[in-house]
């Protein structure tokens, strides 16, 4: 129980100041610790649902915030999220896992090279 706090407070730190979610850190983690991928996956997602809620509170305090753009990426991901449970329902644990680190290779190397051209250096 510990270690899952220490854990949720360092990802917490991560996730609120990149943006990312937390569910990159949170569901290697829980696979990590045994937990079936559809099982992560979800459990995942409470931790997203909490984290985000008090991130936007601090960016908006900030104003870190574009309330229009958020609300229309809002809705299009609400309906993204109806689906993606189904789909998963239909990829095997090993498929998952595979699929899932491509994706953070992928994310990984595009900010990398990013990084390259930004014009904050």
């Amino acid at each position: 129980m510990i270690t899952l706090a220490l854990a949720g407070i360092v990802i917490g730190i991560i996730s609120s100041g990149s943006g990312l979610g937390g569910g990159f850190l949170v569901v290697p983690l829980l696979i990590f610790l045994g937990r079936e991928a559809k099982l992560a996956v979800g459990t995942a997602f409470v931790f997203i649902l909490m984290t985000a809620i008090s991130s936007i509170l601090t960016h908006y305090r900030l104003g870190n915030i574009d309330l229009r753009t958020g609300l229309i990426l809002a809705l299009g991901g609400v309906i993204g999220a109806q689906i993606g449970p189904h789909l998963m329902q239909h990829v095997s644990d090993h498929n998952f896992k595979r699929l899932f680190s491509v994706l953070l290779v992928i994310t990984a190397v595009w900010l990398f090279a990013n990084s390259f051209t930004s014009s904050e250096g």
